[in-house]
């Protein structure tokens, strides 16, 4: 390892570390490397710190990324250590923390022991054999999934092959879009297929909706044996088949149907095998287009359905009115296979950049009822229609406002689309808004009744036309008609006011506090890690349960009962979320009032803020995925002054790795050793800050609808300019 990784686990500067190697005889001697690049011996380097009272403040994960990277590309390490993560899962922590407590020979001779007690929940595992080199790995995984989790030991591993090439391109579906997914499916959903698992993600949301019967196939070995191991600790008692190869070229399952299939097929993918499939029997509604190729994974998905089964798939946008597939949609749609379509916002799934679509198919049933209509939901619609002005789902008016208690912006900065993660989307309004027009229309087709600016039923007929053109914003914008002049205006009139309002608050919260400057240069303090203050009992760090931990009772489940603070309402200053949010009960941690919050993922643009104090209105809340806790103690640390200065631009570069996903490791971040009572003044200073950034975000989202209001009602025609004696008329002159 380099000196750079060693000032990283090790929560210090890397002056720091050249002055350790110049001062301190027993500091381990480079193994390898140059005079000018050294490279360290990651377990001399361990022992000599904790000889030292130095913890590593990385974290168990960024721990194993380390003895990974120190193996280096093509030591065959990561297909070896698949299954000691599934056996390892059987295993307590304290268990697991005993056996990484080992020397290295009785280690690895213990990892091949509990290895090979489960060599067949991983596709294509055989026996695996460990050699000495292999022991900082084997330790650094024994590590990751006692306090990590075996999913989150398994998704690095995963992450390390995939980066050497075996693919690109790979994005996994976000948890919140595969229950969304598997909630799609009727009640009672027994098989489900998912032809292109990946790291099977969809096939454990459906597990959790009670499937029992679980058959996946992925081209990359890689993928499935994640699949096996996410399935083994989200359904043990499940039935599951994975299988590795390409679906559509080599079906694993030749024969098989299912009550349902949910997949997030590859997009775009020109060598699917168009011309040695062109007269596959799986094609009963059209050859589909070489550059189509998602119409070949909609037809395979279809071919493994029992009649009346569901297939629910994540397809781009571009497959709604690309004239190559308008043939085989219009089959699609006039054979009744299509359902429903509904679009999602940018940001919700990757790629980021643009929004994508959820379609839901079911196969037709030999003499079952007609279908007449399919559904349209526009899902990304609440986002848009800021700018837009079509109404949200809350607004009965037609005013085009985004409803609710938690005001969002009407779209993402360019920065936010490069590098937010999907994970901060919030799920839980669009799975609500969703599922709420799904459930009405497969209740009562015949009846359902459309819900302007949202939601629609469009006849057959009236999408087969010269386009066949499916895209949901196209079908259920409001029109002049759904929308009531005299409630549009009364929503115009409310909103004047609460701007104006909020105009006054934001001046006020403008107010200049009064800060000089500090001289002719700027103040220079000595400063600690939160590692160091934690380590002198200044505070306590608290690290939220990733998604999928395992707790002591078990894998991860929702909890639904409790308000849940997450990273994005960090980021866009919101109350804590409601509805459910994978965490284990046993592990979810409760905010109090005084709490830290440090986002664990950097990015969201200018406007999103990284760190946040717990108030009462937060305090009850449990913490969410991808946020840490920083507990202070009020006697000898101010929570405002201490957020302030860990939220600094500079801070969070520094104590961060990644590019498109940046994770800040808390540890490294840096606090000015400073007095009470002037952290308290530096505290005051950052709370006002804080009170002018939401001042203004409120200020702003105000604006938008406001503005999104009135342009609805002058171009729909139901609202009147007003009148305007004193501009002067041209005929005059």
């Amino acid at each position: 390892m380099t000196a750079a990784e060693i000032s990283r686990i090790a929560g210090v500067t890397r002056a720091t570390v050249s002055n350790w190697r110049r001062r301190h005889d027993d500091f381990p001697a480079p193994s390898a490397g140059t005079e000018t690049s050294p490279l360290y011996d990651l377990t001399a380097v361990q022992a000599w710190l904790r000889g030292r009272g130095h913890t590593s403040t990385a974290s168990p994960t960024e721990e194993l990324r380390t003895a990974l990277r120190l193996l280096g590309p093509g030591s065959g390490v990561i297909t070896r250590l698949f299954p000691l993560v599934a056996a390892a899962s059987r295993r307590t922590p304290e268990e697991l923390a005993e056996l990484a407590s080992l020397p290295d020979d009785q280690l690895i001779a213990r990892a091949e022991e509990t290895a090979s007690e489960l060599p067949a929940a991983v596709p294509e595992a055989e026996p695996v054999s460990y050699g000495l080199d292999d022991a900082g790995a084997v330790r650094a995984l024994l590590g990751c999934v006692g306090e990590a989790g075996a999913q989150a030991a398994a998704d690095v591993l995963a992450e390390r092959e995939l980066d050497e090439g075996a693919a690109s391109g790979v994005y996994q579906t976000p948890e919140g879009l595969a229950l969304l997914m598997a909630r799609l499916l009727p009640a009672g959903t027994s098989r489900v297929l998912d032809p292109a698992c990946g790291s099977g993600t969809l096939l454990a949301a459906a597990a959790r909706q009670g499937a029992q019967e679980l058959f996946g196939q992925d081209s990359l070995p890689v993928q499935g044996r994640r699949t096996a191991i996410r399935l083994l600790l989200a359904a043990p008692e499940a039935g599951t088949v994975i299988r590795v190869g390409d679906s559509l070229r080599a079906d694993a399952f030749p024969g098989v149907t299912v009550d349902a299939v949910l997949c997030n097929p590859p997009f775009g993918d020109r060598d699917w095998g168009h011309d040695e499939l062109a007269y596959d029997p799986r094609w009963a509604y059209g050859l589909p287009p070489r550059f189509e190729s998602e119409l070949a994974w909609v037809q395979h998905s279809l071919a493994h359905l029992e009649p009346g089964g569901h297939a629910v798939m994540l397809l781009p946008p571009a497959l709604a009115f690309r004239s190559s597939g308008r043939r085989v949609r219009s089959e699609l749609i006039r054979g009744g296979a299509l359902r429903a379509v509904v679009s999602l916002p940018a940001r919700a799934a990757y790629p980021l950049h643009i929004g994508l679509q959820i379609w839901v198919f079911q196969r037709p049933e030999s003499g079952g009822t007609d279908r007449a209509t399919v559904l349209f939901v526009d899902g990304e619609g609440e986002q848009r229609d800021g700018a837009a002005g079509t109404p949200s789902a809350t607004d009965t008016s037609g005013a085009g406002t985004r409803g609710g208690s938690r005001p969002r912006r009407s779209g993402p900065s360019p920065s936010a689309v490069s590098s937010a993660p999907a994970s901060s989307f919030d799920w839980v309004g669009l799975t609500d808004r969703v599922l709420e027009q799904w459930a009405a229309f497969t209740t009562a087709p015949d009846t359902y009744a459309d819900e302007p600016g949202v939601a629609r039923a469009v006849p057959l007929v009236d999408l087969l036309d010269d386009v066949v053109d499916v895209t949901p914003a196209r079908h259920v914008r409001a029109t002049a008609a759904d929308i009531d002049p005299a409630a549009l205006a009364r929503r115009v009139h409310d909103l004047h006011g609460q701007l104006a309002e909020q105009v006054v608050a934001l001046a006020a919260a403008s107010v200049s506090g009064g800060s000089q400057p500090s001289g002719t240069s700027a103040r220079e303090w000595r400063t600690a890690t939160v590692s160091d203050l934690a380590r002198g009992g200044a505070l306590s760090v608290l690290r939220a349960a990733p998604p999928g931990t395992r707790g002591s009772k078990g894998a991860a489940v929702a909890i639904v009962d409790r308000p849940v603070l997450t990273a994005s309402d960090i980021s866009a200053g919101n109350p804590p979320s409601s509805g459910a949010v994978d965490l284990h009960a046993d592990t979810a941690q409760p905010v109090a009032a005084g709490d830290v919050l440090v986002r664990a993922v950097a990015g969201g643009g200018e406007a999103a803020a990284m760190t946040r104090v717990a108030d009462d209105q937060d305090a009850g809340a449990l913490i969410g995925p991808h946020i840490h806790l920083l507990r202070p103690d009020p006697a000898r640390l101010d929570p405002w002054f201490l957020a302030g200065f860990l939220g600094a631009e500079d801070n969070i570069a520094s104590a961060s790795t990644g590019s498109t996903l940046v994770h800040v490791t808390p540890g490294r971040l840096r606090v000015p050793l400073l007095p009470l009572e002037e952290q308290r003044r530096y505290g005051e200073a950052f709370r006002r800050v804080y009170e002018l950034r939401a001042a203004v975000r409120r200020t702003a989202d105000l604006a938008a609808d406001t503005a999104a209001a009135l342009t609805t009602g002058l171009t729909a025609g139901v609202l009147l300019p007003p009148d305007s004696p004193n501009i002067p008329d041209s005929r005059s002159d």
